[in-house]
This record gives C-alpha cells, structure tokens and sequence, in this order.
C-alpha cells in the first residue's frame, strides 16, 4: 500500500510540467492583454493627431496661397475687364430691383412720368400760342401806329386805340382760360366722380407705349378711363379702346337730373398725326338707376362734329324725373381709324339733389 501513492505522486510529478507547457502560449497572451490594456487606444489617438496635423497644414498652406494672391497686382486691362462686369452686373441688379418693386411704387412712378408729360405738353402749347399772340397784337400795333400818323398827323389817337386793342387781348385771354361751357360738371373727378371698370371696355393696348429705364423698356403702359374726367386736355392724354365701339359707366360726384352732356376733343391743328379720325362720331349716353345691375334709360343720341369746335355742348333728348348717380356713355362709331378709338373729355350737366 505504501508503493501506490508513491507512483501517483510521481505521476503527478511527471505530468505537471508537460500541462504547465502545454498552457504557456495562452497564459502568455492573456498576460500580455492584461498587462496593455491601452495599446488600441493609443493607436486610435496617433490616427486623430496625424489627421488634425494634415488639416491644419492644408489650411496654413491655403492661407498663405491666398495672401499671395492678393499682394499681387493684375495688370490694368484685367482691372478695366472686372471694372465693366461689376457696372453690368449692378445695372442687373437695379433692373431687377424695379421688376420687384411693388405695385403702389409703379403706379407712382407711372403718374410722376405721366405728369412731366402733361407739364411739357402744355409749356411747348403755351410758348406756341403766346408767341401767336405777341405776333398778332405786334401787327396790329403797328397798323394802328400807321393809321394813327396818317390821319392828321395826331398820334393820341393812335395811343387810344392801341389801349384798346390791349385791352381787348387781355379780354381774349381772360375768355380763353376761363370755362368755355359754363355749367357745373358732375363728372368732373377732382369733385368725386369716378370711372367705375366693372362697366368699362377695356382700354387699347400700345406695344410703343412703354416706361424705360437706362434704356430699357419694361413695362406697357396706357392711360386709364378716367382720364376723360379730367380738364388736361392736350394730345396724348386721352383713354383709347380697341376698335370703334366701346363704353364707360361714370358714377357722378352726386345725384343729379341731367340736362346735357358736353364731349370734347382735340382739333386738327394741334394733332401729331394732322387728324382726328380716332375722335369718336355716333354716341348714346344713358342713365343707371344702379351701379351694375340697374335699368339703363335711354337718355339721348348724338354726333360729334369734328369740323366743328372741339367743345361741343348736347342738350339730353329725354327728361327724367329721378335723381341719378350713374351714367353710360356708349362709342356707336368714330371717324374712320381702323384701330382704336379715343375719347378726351366727357361733362355730364344737370340740377343737383338738395341735401340740405
């Protein structure tokens, strides 16, 4: 019994250092993890540092590319070149600025431009017309000088006559400026009358008429219905719709039972194109007892006489007996142009409602 012990110690004994050999490699290993926990971590952080040394590099290097870049001087045509580009490129700019611009900033440029027009039409009117004046009464002064030295060699009764040949000129003048009609307008716009467009033809659209800018044209324009509601009577300044039928529903400055209604026009001499064939010929005019969907009484038909004078006054063919705050005006025919018709001035005469 003593003997088997010994063998299995022995055994033991034997097989221990195979086993420990044998288990070596993989002790090892662990050992080595253990004792280098870090190792991938390390590598990881050398990858950021490498890569945030390449990035600051670039960067520095850009850097100074571009100061370079910048001390250095372009020859002068190049800066003349760059110069041109950024003038076109601000005009663009601007161009495109106005083609934002809201609707209210256009209708005031619209009516500024229009205004100067109207000033110029009427400064180059007036510098014709006093220069026929000053031609006329130099003419007569100088008859009357000569008439005045023949008779009897007395010169005082040249000098009573030229006092009153300037007076009557100054009479002339005071009959021309004044209103030519005088009755009230109840379709005068600056007294409250409108052009209501519900009941309005559409106006004549002019591919010439245009607003510019630099030069450039960018925007259609015409003039509205209810410019024949306004006193500024010169060439140009009229409401044209297309062909030689049109209408315009006017709501009056206040009710009223009309009498008459005046329509005037241009004459030949003062016309651009040396006639008046767009001016309008056969003409109704009607009552509205309501804005749009009221009766329209027949109040009269008329012809306006373009040889005649350019105020002609019409006396209403039918009465009424109610007061009304809607008129009608309606284009039959005009006077053989074949494109538009245009229309100047429209009065509208009558007794007004007492409000008191």
């Amino acid at each position: 019994m003593s003997g088997r012990p010994r063998s299995r110690w022995g055994a033991w004994l034997f097989r221990a250092p195979s086993e420990e050999a044998s288990s070596g490699p993989g002790r090892s290993t662990v050992l080595s993890e253990q004792e280098n926990p870090d190792a991938s971590g390390l590598t990881r952080s050398w990858k950021t540092v490498t890569s945030m040394v390449f990035i600051l590099t670039f960067l520095l290097l850009g850097f100074r590319n571009h100061m370079r870049l910048k001390e250095k001087e372009f020859p002068q045509k190049s800066r003349q070149f760059y110069a041109v580009i950024a003038e076109y490129g601000s005009q663009l700019y601007n161009y495109q600025a106005r083609l934002r611009m809201p609707k209210e900033q256009l209708e005031l440029l619209k009516k500024e431009s229009q205004t100067l027009e109207n000033n110029l039409r009427e400064i180059l009117f007036l510098i014709e017309e006093i220069d026929v004046l000053k031609a006329l009464l130099s003419d007569i002064q100088d008859g009357l000088h000569s008439y005045s030295w023949t008779a009897d060699g007395d010169s005082a009764e040249g000098w009573d006559h030229t006092e009153e040949m300037s007076n009557l000129v100054n009479y002339v003048l005071k009959k021309w400026r004044g209103d030519q009609v005088q009755m009230a307008d109840y379709a005068l716009k600056s007294a409250g009358a409108s052009v209501l467009e519900a009941g309005t033809s559409e106006s004549y659209k002019n591919n010439k008429a245009k607003l510019y800018w630099h030069g450039i044209g960018f925007l259609n324009y015409e003039m509205p219905p209810d410019i024949i509601l306004q006193p500024d009577v010169h060439p140009g300044m009229c409401w044209a719709f297309p062909g030689s039928q049109g209408h315009a529903l006017i709501k009056l400055a206040r009710k009223i039972i009309p009498t008459a209604v005046t329509m005037e026009h241009i004459s030949e001499k003062v016309s651009p194109s040396g006639n008046i064939s767009s001016a309008p010929k056969e003409f109704s005019v009607y009552g509205v007892s309501k804005q749009c969907e009221g009766e329209e009484i027949f109040l009269g038909q008329f012809i306006y006489n373009k040889t005649g004078t350019t105020v002609q006054t019409f006396v209403l063919q039918h009465e009424v007996s109610e007061f009304l705050l809607y008129m009608k005006l309606k284009i039959l025919s005009n006077w053989g142009h074949p494109k538009y018709t245009c229309l100047y001035r429209f009065r509208v005469h009558g007794t007004p409602r007492d409000d008191t």
